[in-house]
């Protein structure tokens, strides 16, 4: 199964503010950055608990009839989601995959700033969007934590885009023979 994450940061790092707004990355007029064409490719979307709670102040179901797998390990409320398919699952993130790829999925999308640390330090993401904003904020949600070791990516693309927006893509190696998800090589 593949697992993808493209996600909007600040420059110096952040996800979301520290109360998980996300107001900078709206940059206004932006032009398309691959969203769409990313979204399109994948089956299913793994988020967290918080990222959920953000995702219902929008005042809308944003993930359409995509079914959306929401980590956590206490008991949700799904009934304010109206439209959309969504489910919660708990567990570590390889047990999680492996769940997903019994039901047949093939390309899932990770979000969500613990969800994608807890993925990658698990060795499971095989590819990163990052589009920077163009904006310090000085303190949020972080993309990355502490790793247990390095993890080398490979750079496959930069580009920029109106509103000096600047997005690079990166595939990461996952070694095929370890069934835990490790990493192919660490740095």
């Amino acid at each position: 199964m593949k697992i993808s994450v493209f996600c909007g940061v600040s420059v110096d790092g952040f996800l979301a503010r520290p109360d998980h707004t996300l107001d900078f990355l709206d940059t206004g007029g932006q032009e398309p950055h691959g969203f769409e064409e990313f979204y399109g490719s994948v089956d299913v979307v793994v988020i967290g608990r918080k990222t959920l709670e953000v995702v219902l102040t929008f005042g809308g179901w944003s993930y359409g009839n995509k079914p959306v797998v929401v980590l956590s390990s206490g008991m949700l409320n799904f009934s304010s989601v109206k439209g959309g398919v969504v489910e919660q699952m708990s567990g570590e993130p390889a047990e999680i995959v492996a769940k997903l790829q019994d039901r047949g999925f093939k390309h899932a999308y990770v979000d969500g700033g613990i969800t994608i640390q807890r993925f990658l330090v698990a060795g499971l993401v095989d590819r990163m969007v990052i589009t920077r904003v163009p904006l310090l904020i000085g303190a949020g949600i972080p993309l990355f934590g502490p790793v247990p070791r390095d993890i080398s990516l490979r750079h496959v693309a930069t580009r920029c885009y109106k509103g000096d927006l600047v997005q690079s893509e990166y595939e990461l190696d996952r070694d095929p023979h370890n069934t835990d998800g490790g990493w192919l090589k660490a740095v």
